[in-house]
C-alpha cells in the first residue's frame, strides 16, 4: 500500500485546520456555478424541445452529482488529506494511478482558472476599456486573487465566502425578476422541432452538457485536512452544496421559461441573454455583464485555491518537486500556489487553455471513475477501517455512479475521437515520466 503519511519534519509548517461548513458550502457552490447555467439551457433546449424532458435532465444530472458525492464523501473522510481525488486514488490504486489523476486534475484546474478569468475579462472590458485587452483583465484577476491566497487560508476562505454569497444573491435576484416581470405560462406553449436521431441520443447529449454544468461538487475534498471536523463537515458540504445548486438550477430554468418559451432559447449560445432582453430591455447588457462578472469571480477564486493543493499533495508524496511542500505562516502552500498561477497565466497569454481542456476532457469523468473504483477497493482491502461517513447504499449507489461514468466516458470518446486519441498518447507518454519521477524520489 502506498505511503499516505503526512509531511515529515522536513516540512516545518502544515496546512491549517480552520475551515468549517460555511466555507465548504461556499467553495462547492462557488465552483459548481459558473457561466454554464447562463449558457447551457440553449443547448439543452435544442436537444430536448419539450418542457418535461428538459427539466428531467437537470434533475438526473443533479442525482449523478449526489451519487458521486455519496461515494467520495466516504473516501475523503477516511483519508482526510488536502489534494482532491489524487489523494485517495493513490491510496487505493497506487502511485501511477494517483500520478495520472493528480497531473490531469492540476493542469485542468489551471486551465479552468485561465478560461474563467478570460471570460471575466471579456465581460469586464467594456467597463475597463483603458486596459484595451481582455487578457490584461484576466491576468490582473488571477494576480490579485493569488495575492489574497498568499496571505493565508483565512483570507482565501473569506474571499470565497464573500464572492459565493454575492453570486447567490445576484442569481436569486435574477430569478425573482423573471417571475415578477415575466407574464406568460410556458407550460401552455407547445414547441415542436425536427430532430435527427433518437430521443435517447438527444437525451444523452443533453445529459453530458448538464453533467459538465454540475461539475465542481468535489471542491471541498481539495481542503480535507484543513477542515476542522472532516467527518461531519465534508459530507454536509458536498450534499448541502449539491442540493442547493439543484434547487437553484431548477429555479433558474423555471424562471427562464416564465419569461420566454422553450423554443426561444433553443440553440442560443447565451440563453440568459435572450431572457434578459425580455426582462430588462435596454438595460439587459450591463445587468447581464454584472451578473457574469460576479458569478465568475468566485469560480476563479475557488480554482486558484484548489490547484496548489493538488501540487502540494503530490510533492508531499514525492511525485513533484519537494520544494512545493512549503507552507507559509498563513497556511498557504505558497510555492505550489506560485507554480499554479504562473501556469494559469501562461495559458492566458498563449491561448492554449482551450487546447489543454479539450485534451484533458477524457480525464474529467475518468478521474471520477477511478475514484468510484477506489471505494470498492478500500471496502475490500480495509473493511474494518474507521469511516466517519459510510456511503449510503453502497455497493449499489456507487455501482450506478460507476456505470454512468463509464457510459459517459465511452460516449465522449465516440463523440470526440480525435481528442480521445491525443489523450491515449498522453497517457502512454506519462508512464516514462512517472518512472523518472519515481527514480528522483528514491535517489
Amino acid at each position: 500500500m502506498p505511503d499516505t503519511a503526512m509531511p515529515t519534519a522536513k516540512s516545518p509548517r502544515r496546512l491549517l485546520a480552520i475551515l468549517g461548513l460555511g466555507f465548504g458550502l461556499a467553495v462547492t457552490i462557488g465552483n459548481i456555478i459558473g457561466a454554464g447555467i447562463l449558457r447551457t439551457p440553449g443547448e439543452i433546449a435544442q436537444h430536448l424541445p419539450s418542457v418535461g424532458p428538459y427539466l428531467a435532465v437537470w434533475i438526473i444530472g443533479g442525482l449523478y452529482a449526489l451519487l458521486g458525492a455519496n461515494a467520495l464523501a466516504e473516501l475523503a473522510t477516511m483519508v482526510p488529506r488536502s489534494g482532491g481525488q489524487y489523494v485517495f486514488v493513490r491510496h487505493a490504486l497506487g502511485d501511477y494511478a494517483g500520478f495520472i489523476v493528480g497531473w490531469s486534475d492540476w493542469l485542468s484546474t489551471c486551465g479552468t482558472t485561465a478560461l474563467v478569468a478570460i471570460t471575466v475579462g471579456e465581460y469586464a472590458l467594456i467597463y475597463l476599456y483603458a486596459l484595451r485587452a481582455y487578457e490584461v483583465v484576466a491576468l490582473l484577476t488571477i494576480g490579485l486573487l493569488t495575492l489574497v491566497q498568499w496571505l493565508g487560508i483565512r483570507w482565501g476562505g473569506a474571499m470565497q465566502n464573500v464572492t459565493s454569497v454575492m453570486k447567490a444573491v445576484v442569481l436569486i435576484a435574477l430569478v425573482f425578476a423573471c417571475f415578477h416581470l415575466g407574464g406568460r405560462n410556458p407550460f401552455l406553449d407547445s414547441f415542436v422541432t425536427d430532430s435527427e436521431g433518437s430521443f435517447f441520443t438527444a437525451f444523452m447529449l443533453a445529459l453530458a452538457a448538464v453533467i459538465y454544468t454540475y461539475d465542481g461538487w468535489t471542491s471541498i475534498i481539495y481542503f480535507s485536512e484543513e477542515v476542522r471536523d472532516p467527518g461531519r463537515d465534508i459530507p454536509r458540504s458536498m450534499f448541502g452544496g449539491v442540493v442547493l445548486v439543484i434547487v437553484l438550477y431548477l429555479m433558474m430554468n423555471l424562471a427562464f421559461l416564465r419569461v420566454v418559451p422553450l423554443g426561444s432559447i433553443a440553440g442560443q449560445k447565451l440563453a440568459a441573454g435572450v431572457v434578459a432582453q425580455h426582462v430588462f430591455g435596454m438595460y439587459a447588457d450591463p445587468i447581464l455583464r454584472c451578473i457574469f462578472i460576479i458569478s465568475l469571480l468566485s469560480a476563479v477564486n475557488s480554482n486558484v485555491l484548489m490547484a496548489p493543493r493538488v501540487l502540494y499533495a503530490m510533492a508531499s508524496d514525492g511525485l513533484f518537486w519537494r520544494g512545493a511542500r512549503e507552507v507559509n505562516h498563513g497556511g498557504t502552500p505558497d510555492v505550489a500556489l506560485l507554480f499554479s498561477s504562473i501556469v494559469a497565466a501562461v495559458f492566458v497569454l498563449t491561448g492554449t487553455f482551450e487546447t489543454v481542456l479539450a485534451k484533458l476532457a477524457f480525464f474529467f469523468v475518468a478521474n471520477y471513475t477511478l475514484s468510484f473504483v477506489s471505494l470498492f477497493v478500500m471496502r475490500r482491502r480495509q473493511p474494518d477501517a474507521e469511516r466517519p461517513y459510510r456511503a449510503w447504499g453502497h455497493p449499489f449507489t456507487t455501482g450506478i455512479a460507476l456505470a454512468a461514468s463509464i457510459a459517459f466516458l465511452v460516449s465522449q470518446m465516440a463523440a470526440d475521437t480525435r481528442n480521445s486519441i491525443y489523450t491515449l498518447v498522453l497517457l502512454a507518454l506519462s508512464y516514462p515520466v512517472f518512472w523518472v519521477t519515481r527514480l528522483a524520489k528514491y535517489k
